[in-house]
């Protein structure tokens, strides 16, 4: 029979709360157990002493006779100190994904353009007369639509 010691979920919607147990691998994650190891209660803050309860010598009773720690499990025995940190390979942990790296690049690459410019005063100046364009050109513009709603009035009356 393979036994494992991992976490049964218990509580009600959208409020976990776990029993530790040591149950046969074969039954259904919250169904029948062996023996109730400890509580994990996710919802206290990690500093609280009663966020994880185990009864550590129990859990060493079933770790020799042969029983399987799940992950996080182990990580919580880890952290409780029963058992040493095992090396967990994840290469990729905390690297941005490729929309996070192109925004870094176009933003180095801003600041970088930003150092090199020596007199950031001459961009302004050259962005007056530009405006100074811009507003000339509006009022032509709206002339013609100005003029249009007028010839379409006219085209109704006829």
């Amino acid at each position: 029979m393979a036994m494992k010691i991992r976490l049964a979920r218990g509580g009600s919607k959208k409020r976990p709360f776990y029993r530790i147990v040591a149950a046969d691998s074969r039954m259904p994650r919250d169904g029948r157990y062996i023996e109730k190891l400890g509580t994990y209660n996710p919802l206290l803050p990690k500093d609280s002493e009663d966020r994880v309860k185990m009864n550590v010598e129990r859990i060493q009773h079933w770790m020799s006779h042969g029983a399987q720690v799940t992950d996080r499990v182990s990580r919580m025995l880890e952290s409780a100190g029963v058992i040493e940190k095992k090396q967990r390979a994840n290469p990729k942990k905390g690297e941005p994904h490729k929309k996070a790296r192109d925004r870094a690049e176009e933003k180095a690459a801003k600041a970088a353009e930003a150092a090199s410019s020596p007199e950031p005063e001459e961009k302004p100046v050259e962005s007056e007369p530009a405006a100074e364009a811009s507003v000339d050109d509006t009022p032509a513009e709206s002339a013609p639509d100005a003029e249009a709603p007028a010839a379409k009035e006219e085209a109704k009356t006829e």
